[in-house]
């Protein structure tokens, strides 16, 4: 919840004429601001990054005041939208079968579904990462999930705008678990789903992370509010292997 229309459209800005001029396909940009800048936005990057939203409603339409359907969001021009992020599972209780009907609701709409994952600070101490990683894949992933229309992002809760970064084993790690559940759920297909890193991603630790095995890209927060900052994790991006 940050940004109103001059400082968004100036951020917007200053990221799509950077990613204007980039001349390879080695990442793909996606910028998630507040709902209230969605058209804004669109209109300023003009197709030179993708545009998504950061929460979606389970309903297509009707008398739920307030709420914002996966439609409305395809209808601005969004091609991906958040679900399930920490803050929402949080502070508005979006348990996994909520996450889960979110996804299935942008699944219907078109939107590829990027459903978070992630573990608090508690949980971790007392051992539990892995069970709680594996309830909240299980039960947040709908059945009709693919790697074309999901994203799983691994956002370590208490490394969330703390400065604090788990470590690169720790990320390996806990990837590769992901990946192990993947393919679990989903066969041989899992192996195509992308899995994003998400918690104090910064330019100076960008591109360990991103050349991580099973790292596919990074869910950026604090830093994404700062344009050289941002553009300084997508150069760490551009110079891996696609």
């Amino acid at each position: 919840m940050n940004g109103f229309k001059g400082e968004g459209e100036t951020l917007a800005a200053a990221i799509a004429d950077d990613a204007g001029a980039l001349d390879n396909n080695a990442c793909e940009i996606l910028i998630c601001p507040p709902v209230t800048l969605l058209s804004r936005v669109r209109e300023t990057i003009a197709g030179r990054t993708m545009l998504g939203a950061q929460d979606c409603a389970i309903e297509q339409s009707g008398a739920f005041t307030g709420d914002i359907s996966a439609e409305m969001l395809a209808d601005v021009g969004c091609s991906h939208v958040i679900v399930g992020h920490s803050e929402r599972r949080i502070n508005h209780q979006d348990h996994d079968k909520i996450v889960r009907a979110k996804a299935e609701a942008a699944h219907r709409a078109r939107l590829t579904a990027i459903i978070c994952i992630g573990e608090t600070e508690a949980e971790r101490e007392a051992g539990v990462l892995r069970e709680v990683l594996a309830r909240q894949l299980t039960g947040s992933l709908p059945p009709e999930a693919t790697p074309e229309n999901t994203v799983i992002a691994y956002e370590p809760v208490w490394a969330i705008g703390t400065g604090k970064v788990a470590s690169e084993e720790d990320i390996l790690a806990v990837h590769a678990f992901i990946r192990e559940g993947l393919l679990a759920l989903k066969g041989p297909t899992g192996e195509g789903f992308r899995i994003l890193y998400g918690g104090s991603v910064k330019p100076d630790n960008a591109a360990e992370i991103l050349a991580l095995d099973n790292v596919d890209g990074a869910l950026v927060g604090g830093a994404s509010l700062n344009a050289d900052d941002f553009w300084a994790i997508i150069e760490a991006c551009t110079g891996l292997e696609a």
